[in-house]
């Protein structure tokens, strides 16, 4: 895990955020600004204006945009928005939006690329991916490094199928059981086994049945999450233009601490908002490709700019609409749960340089007793915090319940070249992620959140399993698995979702690195192969647009192939 923990900061590293963030400027300029394009003939083309059952491929357009959306929209929506929040600042959002709108020229590129280069066959189950784009595509430009693309498209495919076990499947159904278990005391396996079952029952039918679910799942799921926010939005609509402007101010400027957010950056809100929309949106990671490789058409652009819609409705829409839930009812600066009737001491921990609090029994929390096992903090003014652009820190602890009642705080150590001195006597309660914006909810309407936060974690979970599913299947298929194999594999796939709530994982901490590791290779795979044939994207986004905009697509001029596209 040290190992894990040391690559994920090199693959993770702020130079990845900028390349992602400039390959999408790239893009935008390159294509004219695609984005108008996807929002308009995009949105034709998804609605089934040009489908044709008579194009090879297996799902419609508007299946195979379901199917990636299911992957995408899911805990990232709920919870990303608000780690980002709460680490970054209102701004974050803003950039949020910019990096969702780079990412829809992305997700064009990307996706107008692997169906160039797919495998149609068999017209009913097509295969396509970067690790096929990578595989054919070198050879094809440089012979002698046939061996160098086959290593990448095979490194390509491990990381699709490591990731699709840890935080395709893994990591949602270890939620699933986590949450469904701590608001109803239902027993974890019994969700992992209900999950292993339901997945079965769509990932062993292949994409034409994950299209079909995929395609009324998701529609419901965000529908039902998004009148949910719009009532809470309505009961505090007064606040929504001083939350967008928070966002604007925000994202160029520093904001003082209050309550429970201790100050943001600028820079913060920057690369906090960044890496959320990245995780998010998935774009340049390469995954939505393999879905939309299923789509049937005979012009790979058409759904490049179906896919282009992917950032707009995952972070432009529902990041969004949860953003404003969190800002509009203050869950981001609340009050604390309980106070010391005064400040207590700050004292010298045992290493040189290092401080605790003293004080560890925690006076009454307001609203109810202490239950154990709460993260708390409390906010103490130090030596000069470069991540908030002021001198506030955070003093964690926990909320430890001993056998004979007795409540205590085990406070942990901050670092500071100053003594810190309490900012004040308030204590607050950790809501991190998706806890947040359940208790965003609750707070407008009690009880909301729990309800509306457990349903949208089982159904954005179970979307999430069912398309990384598929995603592991193709690379499974490129590795060289063939009918028994895929079975095999499925069969394993779908009892992963029990194995995950037995109870032998008791954090999601080494799963997170693993799975944050599994998405980065993909990201370090992918970004290089957007760079050296991106042009062919770009090459054949033009022609089709001259094609579309001239007529000559409805005199019968079909799409210029590979070979055209790359002599020409």
């Amino acid at each position: 895990m040290s190992f894990f923990n040391a690559l994920n900061a090199v693959i993770w590293h702020n130079w990845m955020l900028y390349a992602v963030l400039g390959t999408g400027v790239l893009f935008t300029i390159w294509s004219g600004f695609c984005q108008y394009r996807a929002l308009t003939h995009g949105v034709a083309i998804t609605r089934g204006k040009y489908d044709d059952k008579d194009h090879p491929g297996a799902i419609s357009h508007f299946q195979a945009l379901s199917a990636a959306l299911s992957a995408t929209v899911g805990l990232g929506n709920i919870g990303g928005v608000a780690l980002a929040i709460s680490l970054g600042g209102p701004g974050a959002v803003f950039w949020m939006w910019i990096v969702g709108l780079c990412g829809m020229a992305v997700k064009l590129t990307e996706v107008t690329l692997t169906m160039l280069y797919r495998d149609t066959d068999d017209p009913e189950n097509p295969h396509g991916g970067p690790m096929m784009v990578v595989d054919q595509g070198v050879p094809a430009r440089w012979p002698k490094l046939r061996p160098a693309g086959k290593a990448f498209a095979v490194i390509f495919s491990i990381s699709v199928i490591v990731s699709a076990i840890t935080g395709g499947n893994l990591f949602q159904a270890w939620n699933v059981g986590d949450v469904t278990e701590s608001y109803f005391g239902v027993p974890a396996w019994m969700c992992g086994l209900a999950l292993a079952a339901a997945t079965g029952l769509v990932v062993i039918g292949g994409i034409r049945r994950i299209g079909q679910v995929a395609s009324r799942l998701v529609p419901f799921m965000v529908v039902l999450y998004f009148l949910g926010c719009l009532v809470v939005l309505g009961l505090s609509y007064e606040q929504i233009p001083e939350s967008f402007s928070l966002i604007f101010r925000g994202a160029f400027s520093s904001l003082e601490g209050v309550g429970a957010f201790i100050g943001g950056t600028a820079g913060s809100a920057f690369v906090f908002g960044m890496k959320r929309a990245l995780f998010s949106s998935e774009a340049g990671q390469g995954s939505s490709p393999i879905a939309h490789s299923a789509a049937r058409t005979d012009e790979p652009v058409r759904e490049g700019l179906v896919a282009a819609l992917e950032p707009f409705i995952d972070t432009l829409v529902v990041c969004t609409i949860t953003a404003l839930v969190i800002l509009s009812t203050g869950q981001w600066k609340r009050g604390p749960e309980a106070e010391f009737p005064a400040a207590p001491e700050v004292v010298a921990a045992e290493a040189s340089g290092w401080w605790t609090i003293a004080e560890t029994i925690p006076p009454q929390r307001a609203g109810g007793d202490w239950s154990g096992g709460e993260s708390v903090f409390m906010v103490a003014v130090a030596d000069y915090n470069p991540e908030t652009d002021n001198n506030l820190r955070k003093i964690p602890g926990e909320i430890e319940r001993a056998a004979n009642g007795q409540v205590e705080i085990r406070w942990q150590s901050i670092k500071s070249a100053v003594a810190p001195v309490l900012r004040d006597s308030g204590i607050f309660v950790s809501y991190e992620g998706a806890t947040m914006t359940a208790r965003a909810l609750d707070s407008a309407i009690p009880g909301l959140g729990k309800w509306l936060v457990s349903l949208a974690v089982w159904l954005f979970a179970f979307s999430t399993i069912i398309s990384w599913g598929y995603y592991a299947e193709q690379a499974v298929w490129f590795l060289g698995a063939r009918q028994t194999g895929l079975m095999i594999y499925k069969i394993g796939y779908c009892l992963l979702a029990l194995v995950a709530t037995l109870g032998w994982l008791q954090t999601d901490a080494e799963l997170d690195t693993v799975t944050t590791l599994g998405a980065g290779l993909m990201l370090v795979v992918n970004m290089p192969i957007l760079w050296l044939f991106g042009w062919q994207a770009m090459r054949a986004y033009k022609e089709y647009i001259r094609r579309f905009t001239s007529g000559r697509m409805q005199r019968g001029q079909g799409a210029p192939t590979l070979e055209q596209l790359t002599r020409g």
